[in-house]
């Protein structure tokens, strides 16, 4: 009998609810365990992730202990994924799948985490230069995404099939109208907008963001 999957989260980071979305999707058992922000960085949970960061998973069915959520979600692609739903298994499509996840992990979590915390976290606050340099990159990445939705038109990343890579974006892509201020993004990049409300419609998906919505309404 297949065991859950524990994952360690925090109700506010974007990170541990793309895992979610993924282990929601592939319809794997799992519990949460939430982790304070002052026990990241300390034991027991730097046992876990040496980099004292959510999310994390325990995985009782393999014994496997991961953290960083692009390699989870990796992971579980590659164990729980049996029928191919989110992955291409063809190329060049298998690896163009994992280059817009990459995208995601070295662009947009970046660069929206870095426009998060000088907005609303930094204790400086005239840091006009530095908010501006991540809301650009905001604008740019999302540009990126437009522009090849439109070039290809494709429904998704990769082809006519919602993978990991799209899912991988999703809940960062909420924070852009509280990061980019006064954006209309639905009208000037529209590709990317339609994008984006196909994947939030999307059951697994609604199912996280309702979650997330509990969990940060105490």
């Amino acid at each position: 009998m297949t065991k859950s999957i524990i994952l360690y989260s925090h109700p506010s980071g974007p990170n541990p609810w793309k895992v979610a979305i993924i282990l929601e999707e592939l319809a794997i058992l799992y519990e949460t365990s939430w982790v304070a922000k002052e026990d990241v960085k300390k034991e027991p949970f730097v046992l876990k992730n040496p980099n004292g960061r959510v999310p994390a998973i325990e995985d009782p069915n393999t014994g496997v202990t991961l953290f960083e959520s692009g390699a989870i979600i990796q992971y579980l692609i590659d164990t729980y994924d049996k029928t191919n739903k989110l992955a291409y298994t063809n190329i060049p499509e298998k690896y163009l799948t994992v280059s817009w996840l990459h995208v995601q992990m070295s662009g947009q979590g970046p660069y929206f985490g870095q426009a998060a915390w000088f907005q609303w976290s930094h204790p400086e606050k005239d840091l006009t230069s530095a908010i501006d340099r991540y809301t650009n990159e905001i604008k740019r990445l999302v540009g990126v995404i437009d522009r090849h939705l439109k070039d290809t038109g494709a429904q998704y990343l990769v082809g006519n099939k919602c993978t990991y890579a799209d899912l991988a974006f999703v809940m960062w892509d909420q924070l852009i109208p509280q990061l980019v201020s006064g954006w209309d993004f639905k009208t000037e990049v529209p590709y990317f907008a339609a994008w984006n409300d196909r994947i939030v419609a999307r059951p697994a998906v609604q199912k996280v963001l309702a979650d997330k919505a509990k969990a940060t309404s105490h």
